[in-house]
């Protein structure tokens, strides 16, 4: 399947109301049966797309007939003029931009609605349109970068190329790692068998059923992967040790399968990157975006010297739950109980704004018409994909998929995809489409930003002991599942890929030892190390998209520095934020947009300095409790 680079799946915090609840609140609770059940404002609105299925296919087929003419007309006659090469690039633009809307189009329709044939129908014809555009434009990179020194130095100087001054230095830049037009062929024609892995996890995920099992009152609930974190909230022990062993075991029936499947992935990493001459597939990965592999590394070496102080928090929590042994299944649960049980989408709405007014009115009134425009896919059905994202074409707007369930979790996870929405708004409106793409690496940035505003805003308005405490416990969690968590996935991903790399089998006993064995380094002593954990890293689904995670850890880093760069100056360093980092989309490299914000990512100082935040919130935790 296709890489959705610039969907942002959050897994780690979907969840689902807390079991158990009074039934006077529980009568508050908005849920659907299906998708014709949910009224239209909490709908996206596709149609601002396609107005039918009939514009759709016209596009998908033009896709297909315009990339074949494009090939009989540019193949083998780049050379011809300055005018001719600019021709073809803008044809090759207008079919990717064409090609880009219509196969997004598809997965969004076929992602809130997964058990209609007729939209699994539709991305399966987007992904052979994406295909054949791949194949009939697989030889154009290896032609330019075959191009003459002297040749391509009057290119590029030539007023009519200006535009694409940037894309040809690319190109040229990646010419060690680009075959012969033969061979890039090729490898168009198997890529979609590169993706087997990846679409093979998430047949086996979607038809994955787990047994019921017992809430506190002795009820037969289901257990599934979407509620599965709601029960890791639960305040009944009992509940979360069965739903943990359940869950876990369940998936180790499986064992062998998610690990076919992952090695699978692996493999098609490290083949991908030995075809194209890389030392690794962690290097090919990076350096599509131009990000040095000292940035992971520092990544990696920072978090480890920061262990210590997790430690010092798992002991504390464990303190604070006042158990005898501290259980995997235990450290999910809030230490203070929440204020109210259930938030309403409209109150989310709410008080998403009032944490992001400090990114000024412009911003908050463009989130307020994204409510109101169709921006937002907001409830859950059993056949809508679960987690949440952001997607969307550069000929629409932005589009964010939640499985909105009311928790404090989910009104976190509506700011965290909204920061993706206003990068990809502020991109689009500033960038034309050649340079409108902006990099994951610094997607993640404008997210965080968005949740650290949004919890300083909370912790500003706590008024109690109680709601500071719960608060402080919050933002350590923050930092807990994105700073220390991804990072312990980054670590995990990047031993797999060499474990294979040196030809080692990545069967199942492989891979949970590897990961068991990571996670007691992180979480340490005060945890007890359960078995079960060990297969968490089937239910991973970002260990399909190569070294991802990575990128969660070094933004919530940066994001934590331009949150106290925006309480320090004001309107000042909105606007730098703004016009460097959120309007920038693709146009200079992701180091350097963020060197220009005051975030210097090639040096270790930014993830050492959000460890010493860290370390002063357990302070002040410590000391209320004391």
């Amino acid at each position: 399947m296709k890489k959705l680079i610039s969907v942002v799946i959050t897994f780690a915090i979907l969840t689902y109301p807390t079991l158990g609840w009074a039934k006077e609140q529980q009568e508050h609770i908005v849920s659907y049966e299906n998708r014709r059940e949910i009224p239209n404002q909490y709908k996206w609105k596709l149609e601002t797309m396609y107005r039918n299925q009939k514009e759709w296919e016209e596009d998908v087929h033009k896709v297909v007939r315009e990339s074949e003419k494009f090939k009989r007309k540019y193949k083998g006659k780049l050379t011809k003029s300055p005018s001719h090469m600019k021709k073809a690039l803008d044809d090759l633009l207008v079919l990717s931009r064409m090609e880009e809307k219509a196969y997004i189009y598809a997965q969004l329709a076929f992602d809130v609605n997964q058990s209609n044939p007729a939209l699994q129908s539709m991305t399966d014809k987007s992904e052979n349109m994406s295909t054949a555009l791949y194949e009939n434009t697989s030889w154009f990179k290896p032609e330019v970068i075959s191009i003459p020194k002297r040749q391509m130095k009057k290119y590029l100087k030539d007023v009519e190329l200006s535009k694409y001054k940037k894309v040809l230095k690319n190109m040229m830049h990646s010419k060690s790692h680009t075959l012969s037009k033969e061979m890039e062929g090729l490898l168009a024609k198997v890529s979609p068998m590169l993706g087997t892995g990846s679409n093979f996890y998430e047949m086996l995920e979607k038809d994955l059923r787990f047994p019921a099992i017992l809430d506190e009152n002795q009820q037969k609930v289901p257990l599934t992967r979407a509620n599965y974190p709601a029960f890791m909230e639960n305040k009944n022990r009992e509940v979360r040790r069965v739903a943990f062993q359940t869950y876990y075991g369940t998936l180790a029936n499986f064992q062998d399968s998610f690990a076919e499947t992952l090695g699978t992935e692996v493999k098609a990493d490290n083949i991908y990157a030995k075809v194209r001459h890389y030392p690794s597939a962690l290097e090919a990965s990076l350096q599509a975006n131009h990000i040095p592999v000292k940035v992971y590394d520092n990544l990696i070496k920072s978090v480890h010297k920061g262990l210590p102080q997790l430690h010092r928090y798992m002991k504390l929590k464990k303190k604070m739950l006042a158990v005898e042994k501290l259980h995997m299944y235990d450290i999910h649960v809030p230490v203070m109980a929440e204020g109210s049980s259930y938030i309403p989408y409209e109150r989310a709405q709410e008080m998403v704004l009032a944490g992001l007014k400090p990114l000024g009115k412009q911003y908050t009134k463009q989130i307020k018409q994204a409510f109101q425009n169709g921006w937002v896919d907001v409830y859950a059905t059993e056949d809508k994909r679960s987690g949440a994202y952001q997607w969307g074409a550069y000929d629409a707007h932005p589009y964010v998929l939640l499985n909105y369930q009311g928790t404090k979790n989910d009104v976190y996870t509506l700011a965290h995809e909204l920061g993706h929405a206003m990068n990809s708004f502020y991109s689009n409106k500033k960038q034309p489409y050649i340079t409108s793409g902006y990099t994951t690496f610094t997607a993640e940035v404008a997210s965080t930003l968005n949740e650290t505003l949004l919890w300083n805003h909370e912790y500003k308005q706590a008024k109690s002991r109680e709601e500071k405490i719960s608060l402080l416990n919050q933002r350590l969690e923050d930092f807990r599942t994105t700073l220390f968590r991804q990072t312990q996935f980054a670590e995990f991903e990047e031993q797999i890929h060499e474990l294979e790399q040196r030809g080692e089998s990545l069967n199942a006993e492989t891979l949970k030892k590897l990961y068991l064995d990571i996670n007691k380094k992180y979480y340490g002593p005060a945890v007890e190390s359960d078995q079960e954990i060990a297969m968490e890293w089937a239910r991973i689904p970002h260990f399909y998209n190569s070294f991802y995670v990575y990128q969660y850890a070094t933004s919530f880093a940066a994001s934590a520095a331009l949150s106290q760069q925006i309480m320090k100056e004001g309107t000042h360093a909105v606007t730098r934020i703004q016009d460097k980092l959120l309007s920038a989309g693709g146009s200079r490299s992701p180091i350097l947009m963020l060197k220009e914000t005051g975030i210097d990512m090639s040096k270790s100082q930014p993830i050492d300095e959000a460890m010493e935040v860290f370390g002063e919130t357990l302070d002040e935790l410590e000391k209320l409790l004391d």
